[in-house]
């Protein structure tokens, strides 16, 4: 028989960390039906039972405010998962308790996992766990996940719970004032005919709350609905302060105060500056921090595209011509094949997806150093930093989140600002995400970059992830002082505190970014290496034709080419790589390939690739990006709209970008 089993809790608590202590390599990534919000479900490892484990957003409780909540509360209400791991920081047990609480509502089999208890130990606190279990009535384990300490006792503890559920009662031991606990048991007596479970808690502190998706979920009649609301306006009005959904927080907060009170003792005599508020004294200060933050950054950068990662590079370079190219070559010599096999195989399929293959290395180091800095929970300063920045210049801090996302891809990053409650900042954040250099033109940038700039490349990438950054701020001040005119909204945002990352998670992480490089190499960029070399050598009445002016992409490369003169690559070799771009952004790189056939720094001065990079990094972004903008923007209006603007801005920046270049250099 196969187990499900749910792990949930609040971001930043260890979850990631624990899946994938679990799951190990047994597991699948992918997103969550009709979004992008990732979705990970893999199998536990060294078990006798067939248990899936799967790994929901990190949300602070399962009223439905974001993306995030709604997936987690819809997965729990109606996949029925046969167990839920609910996993708590040690550190901060009180706040991560209230979506505890709301769990054990449900009256669902749960298991509490308390991680970071060596951080709780280090502080000297002291954690009851008899009487937190007593309180409860749930299973508490306490674990270390990123130590794997004691995760087999959590296995165990699942297991048993699993074999003998049919025997376990799951009506825990939540008793909330006597005046919510009355008023509850009112409501059932009227919404006991539309639900089909004896654990009732859960639907009538939303119903209390007004979770209207769930009063239409239930099928209320109107007449229900009145008499309901007319035992809530009675317990609303018994109350001095707040609203319906404020008293039922609050009335769950005092419940876990008082247990917390019991069961926790802080270490009174322990400092109450942690390392991580000494550390953020200097990285988060107000005149420190975006020095440091820019330090941090370009030694990442320096050591990606320095002599470390330009050797790497060429190793793999030295590999695919010795151990790929050379052998092919041989192999269709000496079996005499034609012309166009050895120019559609050598040239277009293992030259093209080639030339984007040997960045891999340097991939690996720039993900695995952002992995690194995320795990320390630096990242999140990061974002902090910058916010603070950003709102001066009359950018909400919102918006940052899925603009991070952005120099990862540009697709989910767009998908990720539809958690914004806020419709102005969403459509803000959406139309500047396209600014942010994401990791398919890093490609791009690294070979034009190695090409042009050997000896400072590290600085020219940079320079242009700064004027991304530069034109998405300028772009945003403007926006929010006309068509955004009059939009406030606050932010909040959670700094975890500083751990020492894991190898497990950094190298996971590292690997899924990498495999997913692999297979757009392996699919998209394949099939466009084909596509390339078809329009370059066949022309529009499918003719072999041995003059690439005279093909299908000589015309059109010829036709729009003029456009590009002011910005100094009016070549139809490099506007055909744009539009081949529009694919994909690494195709640009491919395309290129097969079209110069090796002779670009013949056909280029550093002045023109400077240039064209600018206008990569500007120009509207990819069709998958492009139908996310679509969907997220509402209609084509807002879309092909912030198509025009992108290309608009593209095309002035990258004209001022090549005159300065000429002047300066």
């Amino acid at each position: 028989m196969t187990y499900n089993i749910a792990l949930v809790g609040n971001p930043n608590c260890g979850k990631t960390t624990l899946f994938n202590e679990l799951t190990g390599s047994n597991q699948y990534v992918g997103n969550w039906s009709g979004v992008t919000v990732e979705k990970k479900i893999g199998k536990i490892k060294n078990t006798k039972s067939n248990i899936n484990l799967v790994d929901l957003p990190g949300i602070y409780s399962l009223s439905p405010y974001s993306l995030e909540e709604i997936i987690a509360r819809d997965f729990i209400i109606n996949e029925n998962p046969d167990l839920i791991i609910n996993i708590v920081d040690g550190t901060n047990i009180e706040r991560n308790l209230y979506l505890t609480i709301q769990l054990l509502e449900l009256g669902v089999p749960v298991v509490v996992a308390i991680n970071m208890m060596d951080d709780v130990e280090s502080r000297g606190d002291k954690i009851n766990f008899a009487g937190l279990i007593k309180d409860l009535g749930v299973s508490i384990v306490p674990i270390v996940a990123r130590k794997n300490q004691n995760l087999d006792k959590l296995i165990e503890t699942c297991e048993c719970i699993l074999k003998n559920k049919k025997n376990l009662d799951f009506n825990y031991k939540i008793k909330y004032d006597e005046n919510t606990m009355q008023t509850i048991d009112n409501i059932y007596l009227i919404i006991n005919k539309y639900i089909k479970t004896k654990n009732y808690l859960f639907f009538v502190t939303k119903l209390i709350e007004g979770d209207s998706q769930l009063e239409k979920k239930l099928g209320i009649s109107n007449e229900d609905k009145n008499k309901i609301n007319n035992l809530i306006n009675i317990y609303q009005n018994s109350y001095e302060y707040g609203d319906r959904e404020t008293i039922i927080a609050d009335t769950r907060y005092k419940f876990i105060t008082n247990i917390v009170s019991k069961n926790i003792k802080k270490n009174e005599t322990r400092s109450r500056l942690t390392l991580s508020d000494k550390i953020d004294m200097f990285v988060t200060n107000r005149f420190l921090a975006i020095p440091i933050f820019l330090i941090v950054i370009s030694f990442v950068f320096w050591l990606t595209f320095g002599r470390f990662g330009s050797t790497l590079k060429d190793f793999v370079v030295v590999f695919f011509n010795k151990f790929i190219i050379l052998p092919t070559e041989d192999l269709l010599v000496l079996n005499k094949t034609p012309h166009w096999t050895h120019s559609l195989l050598i040239d277009a399929v293992i030259k093209g997806v080639g030339a984007v293959l040997e960045f891999l290395p340097q991939i690996m180091i720039l993900f695995l150093f952002l992995s690194i800095l995320e795990d320390t929970g630096y990242m999140a300063r990061a974002a902090f930093i910058m916010d603070r920045f950003l709102n001066k210049l009359g950018l909400n801090g919102k918006s940052f989140i899925p603009m991070l996302m952005g120099f990862g891809c540009t697709t989910p990053a767009v998908m990720a600002a539809r958690t914004m409650e806020n419709e102005k900042d969403k459509k803000l954040t959406i139309l500047l995400i396209p600014f942010m250099s994401c990791g398919a033109k890093l490609t791009v940038y690294m070979f034009l970059a190695n090409t042009f700039f050997k000896e400072s490349q590290g600085l020219v990438i940079f320079s242009l992830y700064f004027i991304g950054l530069f034109v998405a701020i300028v772009l945003g001040v403007i926006l929010k002082n006309t068509l955004f005119k009059d939009n406030v909204s606050n932010f909040i945002m959670e700094l975890p505190p500083y751990r020492w990352p894991t190898a497990k998670t950094v190298l996971l992480h590292v690997w899924e970014k990498c495999k997913s490089f692999l297979i757009k190499a392996g699919t998209i960029i394949f099939s466009m290496c084909i596509l390339i070399w078809i329009l370059q050598n066949f022309d529009f009445s499918f003719n072999y034709v041995a003059n690439n002016q005279k093909s299908m992409l000589g015309y059109i490369g010829r036709f729009i080419a003029p456009i590009f003169r002011p910005l100094g690559f009016g070549q139809w070799e490099a506007c055909v790589s744009l539009v081949a771009g529009l694919i994909a952004k690494e195709s640009v790189i491919s395309t290129m390939n097969i079209l110069y056939n090796q002779n670009l720094l013949t056909a280029f001065s550093p002045a023109q690739a400077f240039s064209f990079m600018v206008f990569i990094l500007l120009y509207m972004p990819c069709v998958s990006a492009f139908v996310s903008m679509k969907k997220e923007l509402g209609n084509w209006k807002w879309a092909i709209g912030a198509a025009i603007l992108e290309m608009s801005i593209a095309y002035f920046v990258s004209m001022i970008a090549y005159n300065l270049f000429k002047i300066i250099f």
